[in-house]
C-alpha cells in the first residue's frame, strides 16, 4: 500500500495507524541514476568533504549518482576565506574522484547573495565610491573560479538566493548597494558566460510549493522576467526543493496547484528547470519512524510527480543521500519540537534504503521522456 498527501494529513491529525503504512524495505536493485538515465535525466547528490572521506558514503554515491555537487567546498567563503588565498584542494579531490567514477560535476555557487554568506573580508572591503571596485572584485572572483574548473563543470549556480522570501523583493549586500540589485545579478551572469561559455547558467533559490512561499515565488518570477527582458544569459531555474512540513500542512488545500502554475510561468519564459537540493523536512510528522518515513515518502511523491512532469527538468540532485549527513540535523531555525533527529533523506544513518528512495524511484519511472 502507498501513502498520499491525504494520509499525511491524517498522520498529523493522529487518525492514522502505523499498521497501514508503507513498510521499510531494501533498495531497488536498479540504481537511481540508471532509472533517471532511461528517461534522459541526470541524478546526483551534494557531498561534503568530511563524508567524502568515508568509503561507505563514496560507494553509495557511486552506486546511485551520475552527478556530484560539492555541498560547501566551492562557495566563496570556503574557496577564498582570506583575500587572495584560494583553497581549491577539497573540491578538486572530490571532483577528480567523481570523474573517475563517470560522474558529471555541477558548480555551487559563484555568488551567494545574502551578505552573511559572503566572506567576512568581502563585507569589510573598501569599495570606495561608485560601482567600479565592486564590479572588479566580483569579476575577479567569478573569473578565477571559472578558469580553475574550465570545462569540468557543466552547470553553474551563478547566483544563489537573491530574493527575500518574506517580501519577494531583492536582497541587499555590499555589491547591490553599489551596483543595484538586479544589475549585480545581471553582471554576475554576463561574467560567468564570458568565462564559462560551455556551461549551463542557473539562478538557484528555495521558493517552495507551500502557501507561505507565495511572496517568494512571486519575487523569483519578477526577477526572472527582468533578467529575460535585459537579455541576461540565465538559462535555467534551480529549484532547491527543501520540501516538507514548513507551513502547517493541515491548513493547505492544494498547494501543488499553485506550484504547477509557478512552473508553467518559468518554463513559459523559455527556461529549463533543475531540482538542485532535494530533501524532506519532517518536523510536523510523528516521532514513530514507520509513520514518519511513510509521510515523508508521500510528500515527496506528490511533489515529484508534479515537478518531474516537466520535460524541461533534466537534473535532479539530492542535498544528502543519508539522514546522518543532512544539514537539517544541525539547523536550529525550525527544529522538531520533540528534538528528535530528522529523517529527510532516502537512506538512514546506517545507509539502509527507506520508503523515500522508493518514492523517488517511482516518480522517476513515471515521468515523461526527456529529449536531448
Amino acid at each position: 500500500m502507498t501513502t498520499n498527501r491525504r494520509d499525511v494529513l491524517r498522520l498529523l491529525a493522529g487518525t492514522a495507524c502505523a499498521a497501514t503504512l508503507t513498510p521499510l524495505f531494501a533498495a531497488d536493485p536498479q540504481p537511481l541514476k540508471a532509472i533517471g538515465a532511461a528517461k534522459g535525466l541526470r541524478f546526483g547528490n551534494a557531498l561534503g568533504y568530511k563524508y567524502f572521506k568515508d568509503p561507505a558514503h563514496r560507494a553509495l554515491m557511486a552506486r546511485e549518482c551520475n552527478v556530484i555537487v560539492a555541498e560547501n567546498e566551492t562557495k566563496w567563503p570556503a574557496l577564498e576565506p582570506k583575500k587572495g588565498q584560494f583553497n581549491f584542494g577539497p573540491a578538486d579531490e572530490m571532483y577528480a574522484w567523481a570523474r573517475k567514477e563517470g560522474m558529471q560535476v555541477r558548480g555551487h555557487n559563484l555568488v551567494w547573495q545574502p551578505e552573511k554568506w559572503l566572506p567576512a573580508w568581502v563585507a569589510a572591503h573598501d569599495f570606495g565610491q561608485g560601482s567600479r571596485e565592486a564590479e572588479r572584485l566580483l569579476r575577479e572572483h567569478i573569473t578565477t573560479v571559472c578558469k580553475h574548473y574550465g570545462t569540468a563543470i557543466y552547470s553553474w549556480d551563478v547566483v544563489n538566493e537573491a530574493v527575500d522570501p518574506t517580501t519577494g523583493g531583492m536582497r541587499a549586500n555590499v555589491f547591490t548597494q553599489r551596483m543595484g540589485a538586479v544589475e549585480q545579478v545581471d553582471f554576475a551572469f554576463r561574467v560567468a558566460r564570458e568565462q564559462a561559455p560551455h556551461a549551463q547558467l542557473v539562478y538557484n533559490d528555495y521558493m517552495r510549493e507551500d502557501a507561505g512561499s507565495a511572496k517568494h515565488r512571486a519575487g523569483v518570477l519578477t526577477l526572472l522576467r527582468e533578467l529575460r527582458k535585459r537579455g541576461t544569459p540565465v538559462q535555467a531555474l534551480g529549484i532547491q526543493s527543501h520540501i516538507g512540513s514548513w507551513d502547517d500542512v493541515r491548513q493547505q488545500t492544494d498547494p501543488l496547484r499553485d506550484w504547477r502554475a509557478f512552473l508553467d510561468e518559468v518554463t513559459g519564459m523559455g527556461l529549463d528547470l533543475l531540482i538542485t537540493e532535494f530533501d524532506v523536512n519532517d518536523r510536523m510528522l510523528p516521532a514513530d519512524f514507520a509513520m514518519r518515513d511513510a509521510g515523508v515518502a508521500a510528500l515527496a511523491k506528490d511533489y515529484l510527480d508534479v515537478t518531474l512532469s516537466y520535460p524541461q527538468l533534466k537534473d535532479f540532485l539530492l542535498w544528502g543521500l543519508s539522514d546522518n549527513v543532512s544539514w537539517l540535523q544541525t539547523w536550529d531555525e525550525a527544529p522538531r519540537k520533540d528534538k528528535l533527529p530528522q529523517r529527510p533523506c532516502p537512506y538512514d544513518g546506517q545507509l539502509r534504503a527507506k520508503p523515500l528512495r522508493d518514492a523517488i524511484a517511482a516518480s522517476l519511472r513515471a515521468m515523461p521522456q526527456r529529449t536531448a
